[in-house]
């Protein structure tokens, strides 16, 4: 495991944290690592939902690297946007919910990672935004797409033309985090949603993740036969039939990812 990225796993839930001080700047080789640890979760079958956050009080991530992207041709800013591209996908396309543990700054290529996630939780210190325009780039890991159909056009159009940054009481009330709590009660807020994802049936939550993506990404008559489609899977799992009975039965089921 890299000295970068640590992997806490309690049961069926995975913290991660990236920890490269003063401000978990992301750079080649963290993202490379990120990657490869998101990899390797995706495919635990025991890992049923991932908290992702920053160490320290200061920042989730505070960006990319510059120091490393001054020197870079057009050609390598492509790779390494391909780069950040690879992981934000790889946290989008986790079949467990990721949820973001906002607890500082999340700017550019950490706002990106954040965005990528399925849901956000901020610390009330948190300042979250696209500043890459004020280095003469665009955003390069996502941001431009995923902003926009998060939070629509107008506020996504202010945020990266601008290169401001947005307290956490702003990005809450635009849809950009799900809740703001005190910087002491970030991470179990985190753990405490996760956990309550972790009751329900994994395949279920699953199905579902794949169903939402589905309707970000297609039209709204692709999206209702993919999600009629995953109502058929999950209506053929013993996880079914357990959360059914269970009901019926007045107990909490007891799933078992079958």
């Amino acid at each position: 495991m890299p000295d970068t990225v640590k992997v806490h796993l309690e049961g069926r839930l995975a913290t991660v944290t990236i920890d490269r001080p003063p401000v978990n700047a992301l750079n080649s080789d963290l993202l490379r690592d990120l990657a490869r640890v998101f990899a390797g979760l995706t495919c635990h079958a025991d890992v049923g939902a991932i908290v992702l956050t920053g160490a320290g009080e200061k920042a989730f991530v505070a960006g990319a690297d510059i120091a490393e992207m001054a020197g870079k041709s057009g050609l390598e800013m492509r790779r390494f946007s391909e780069a950040g591209g690879r992981l934000a996908e790889a946290i989008a396309r986790a079949p467990q919910p990721v949820i973001a543990a906002i607890n500082g700054y999340a700017l550019g290529g950490g706002c990106e990672l954040a965005l990528a996630c399925d849901l956000r939780i901020a610390s009330e210190r948190a300042k979250i935004g696209q500043p890459e325009v004020n280095l003469g780039i665009p955003p390069g890991f996502g941001g431009t797409q995923r902003l926009t159909r998060l939070v629509g056009a107008g506020w996504a159009s202010e945020m990266i033309f601008t290169g401001d940054a947005i307290d956490a009481a702003t990005a809450e009330r635009i849809g950009l985090v799900n809740r703001v709590v005190p910087a002491a009660q970030l991470l179990e807020e985190a753990k405490g949603l996760a956990r309550k994802i972790l009751e329900k049936g994994p395949r279920a939550v699953a199905l579902s993740k794949a169903a939402i993506h589905q309707a970000l990404e297609t039209s709204l008559r692709a999206g209702l036969s993919f999600e009629t489609e995953a109502f058929g899977l999950a209506g053929a799992t013993a996880d079914k039939r357990e959360g059914m009975a269970a009901f019926l039965e007045k107990r909490k089921p007891a799933f078992a990812n079958e």
